[in-house]
């Protein structure tokens, strides 16, 4: 017993929804691992822990840069750069002399012995270590005033022309510094006054030029752009690497171009991917749970599994070097627009174009023309009227232009920065504009096979089943011309309310067209087309529980009619919901009073049901009652159309009948004003002929159109006659022209 409970848990386990989800979700995050992981098996199988498993052989001549001895060569090139130096504040150093000759000034004007003197020159000098130090001393303790303020004046002017050249770390050193003083000294100085003039510029200078660090970076990055890139060939025939070789960077390149990915398998990559892919599908299907309740269906979901995977395959074979530009994304957005939203079409490429990125390592300005792209592409296609298929065309056609501008942008901001090839940006700007329009042309010719693949609608196929030349519609206005009638007037009404309050307004009119499709199965049943076969009402036979059966039936009959002609499940909801769960009021009060009131209950005539789930179907459930409803009434005037629809409205609201749509009470109040203007314009007053033209003639004395014609065409002949005169060769032009006028 206990065995048989535990295998009954087992069982509902494995056949759970929770667990058939579940098997989905790995199916399809393992699929599409495995896709982009495709890429690196085959190198797996020559490759092995960075050493060659065999030879492999170039089969045609390939050229690859040694990016490891091209980066060395810059590194080289840039160490080389000399710093870039800028002057910096050098005023403090003209006040340090100005300050030394004021000191040596004083130091003479003291009345100190000749010792003590020389003692604070050797303070304010250093002088160790330089020969003529006793000559420089005698020169600055005993020479005149004259000589000593030349020496003075020169130094000045021979600092500023050196400040002017500039002295760097580099310079500061002692013997630098020497040969600067000496080389910028101004002329006419006396081999005597040279050692002084050195002596005193060497107390005061400091290095007045500083590394601009910023100018430096920039000339060691330009001298590294001006570096070349050291190209390796390899001819055809020729080895790329030898069995056991240890695969370099630069064999690892040459592999690449020759075709091999280099990027090698191994179980931390794969579980990389993998959990990569699971991420972005749950972000996916978080959005839709979220925001897309409806777009959960296995059907859709199905779609986008499918479009993801045919993607990632078509990338995977691309061959390398390829541009992946070619990647058909803007189909990819176009479907999954049209069979989707706009919406969930930007969010599935964008999380496609992450998974392409990552897992195959395209550049970063791939992501960023596609993301833009899509973008473009949703607000696009969501203006497209689905009436005009070449509008889909005109979409490829705009998105193309688009990504081409996008493309070119981006490119020129590379120009600024490195050297593009002109011949790279014709070419991928010439892909993704075949690719745009390609793509459209492609979806537009294969949205059929879609639709009836995946068994969804899309307003192209909406549309379709709007042309009158249907079978089942050609069937309603020969079999039940009232209720085809009626359903033309109920499909204005849903179209102008739905399109009025934001809602889908080709489901609305073409859900319309066939709500009542069910009338074909007993369509003389139905008052509306007794008038046109002028037959007598079959229900003043029937008692009303027997007329409410036939009555109520017709929405399953119509359900039933729908799948056997191939009518898409959406239109079945609006055949099912357009009365709800309401009451057959006439044969209700028709019940009552053969019965009793006592003796009936509501729920026994009441339509099954469902209830209106939906914007649309709401619409046409509030259109069909008004429509009915005003179509008894006769010469209703505005205010009376106005009375009766919000007469409808209160009471579908009131019996619950509106409970699980999503119209707001400012729908209805929208849904109410216009409806009220379409049939104010459907009621208008027309002019009242007169039933006996004849006798209005007699009555006035006038006589009948026809024989007024009759003189009027014998006058005409006459006319004709006079003008023939041969010789009169005007007369004949203008006979042609008035003739050739009047017929």
């Amino acid at each position: 017993m206990i065995k048989n409970e535990y295998l009954e848990r087992v069982k509902d386990f494995f056949t759970s929804s929770v667990f058939i989800k579940a098997v989905y979700l790995l199916t399809f995050t393992v699929l599409i691992t495995t896709i982009i992981a495709s890429q690196n098996f085959f190198f797996q199988s020559i490759i092995e822990n960075g050493i060659s498993k065999k030879d492999i052989i170039a089969q045609k001549t390939l050229t690859v840069e040694d990016v490891k001895r091209t980066e060395q060569h810059k590194r080289e090139v840039a160490q080389k750069v000399e710093p870039i130096l800028v002057p910096a504040e050098d005023d403090f150093i003209k006040t340090n002399l100005e300050t030394l000759q004021n000191s040596i000034l004083q130091i003479r004007k003291k009345s100190t012995s000749e010792q003590e003197k020389i003692d604070e020159l050797n303070i304010l000098f250093d002088l160790s270590g330089n020969p003529r130090k006793n000559f420089i001393i005698d020169f600055l303790l005993n020479v005149d005033e004259a000589s000593l303020r030349e020496a003075f004046d020169k130094a000045s002017v021979s600092l500023v022309n050196i400040l002017q050249v500039g002295i760097s770390e580099r310079d500061y050193e002692k013997d630098n510094i020497q040969s600067l003083i000496q080389s910028n000294l101004v002329s006419n100085v006396s081999k005597r006054q040279v050692s002084v003039i050195t002596a005193m510029l060497e107390q005061v200078i400091v290095p007045n030029l500083v590394v601009d660090d910023a100018a430096t970076e920039i000339a060691k990055m330009n001298a590294q752009d001006s570096v070349k890139p050291y190209k390796v060939t390899f001819q055809k025939g020729e080895k790329i690497v030898f069995e056991g070789e240890p695969v370099t960077r630069l064999k690892r390149d040459a592999l690449r171009e020759a075709g091999y990915n280099v990027y090698e398998l191994n179980w931390q990559g794969i579980l990389s991917v993998y959990v990569l892919v699971l991420l972005l599908t749950l972000i996916f299907i978080a959005y839709l749970r979220v925001f897309e309740k409806s777009f959960l269906e296995p059907r859709y979901l199905s779609l986008t599994a499918m479009l993801i995977a045919l993607t990632c395959f078509f990338a995977v074979v691309l061959p390398t070097g390829f541009s992946p530009y070619v990647l058909p994304i803007p189909g990819v957005v176009i479907i999954s627009a049209i069979f989707l939203s706009p919406r969930i079409s930007f969010l599935i490429s964008s999380l496609l174009l992450v998974i392409l990125t990552v897992g195959l390592q395209y550049e970063s300005q791939f992501i960023i023309v596609f993301i833009v792209l899509s973008l473009i592409g949703m607000i696009t296609i969501s203006k497209i009227r689905y009436t005009r298929r070449f509008d889909l065309i005109k979409v490829g056609f705009n998105l193309g232009v688009a990504g081409v501008l996008i493309m070119l942008s981006l490119y020129f901001i590379d120009k600024c920065l490195i050297d593009v090839s002109n011949s790279l940006i014709l070419k991928n700007c010439i892909y993704i504009f075949a690719n745009s329009l390609l793509s459209s042309i492609i979806v537009l010719g294969a949205s059929p096979l879609l639709e009836s693949s995946f068994h969804i609608i899309t307003p192209y196929g909406l549309a379709e089943f709007g042309d009158h030349n249907q079978p089942l519609l050609k069937r309603l206005q020969m079999e039940a011309p009232g209720t085809y009638h009626h359903s033309l007037m109920v499909s204005t009404l849903c179209e102008a309310a739905a399109e009025a309050i934001g809602a889908n307004p080709i489901l609305a009119r073409v859900g319309a067209f066939y709500h009542d499709i069910g009338k074909l199965k007993r369509p003389l049943f139905f008052v509306e087309n007794q008038s046109y076969f002028s037959i007598e009402n079959p229900h003043n036979k029937l008692n009303p529980r027997l007329s409410k059966m036939v009555i109520t039936a017709h929405p399953k009959d119509g359900v039933e009619l729908a799948k056997k002609n191939g009518l898409p499940s959406i239109i079945n909801d609006f055949i099912l919901q357009h009365h709800g769960e309401g009451i057959a009021k006439y044969f209700y009060n028709q019940a009552i009073i053969e019965e009793g009131a006592e003796n009936v209950k509501e729920e026994q005539f009441r339509y099954t049901g469902p209830k209106p789930n939906r914007k649309e179907t709401a619409i046409l459930m509030i259109a069909d009652a008004v429509e009915s409803a005003v179509r008894a009434m006769k010469d209703a005037t505005a205010e009376e159309i106005e009375n009766i629809i919000d007469k409808i409205i209160v009471e579908r609201l009131n019996d619950g009948q509106l409970a699980d749509s999503p119209l707001t009470l400012n729908d209805l109040k929208v849904i109410a004003q216009t409806f009220s203007r379409v049939l104010r314009g459907m009621q208008h007053n027309r002019i009242k002929y007169q039933e006996n033209i004849a006798e209005e003639f007699a009555k006035n004395k006038i006589e009948m159109p026809n024989k007024i014609l009759d003189e009027d065409f014998e006058k005409k002949i006459k006319e004709l006659e006079e003008s023939k005169n041969p010789t009169n060769t005007n007369n004949n032009t203008d006979w042609s022209d008035n003739n050739n006028k009047d017929l």
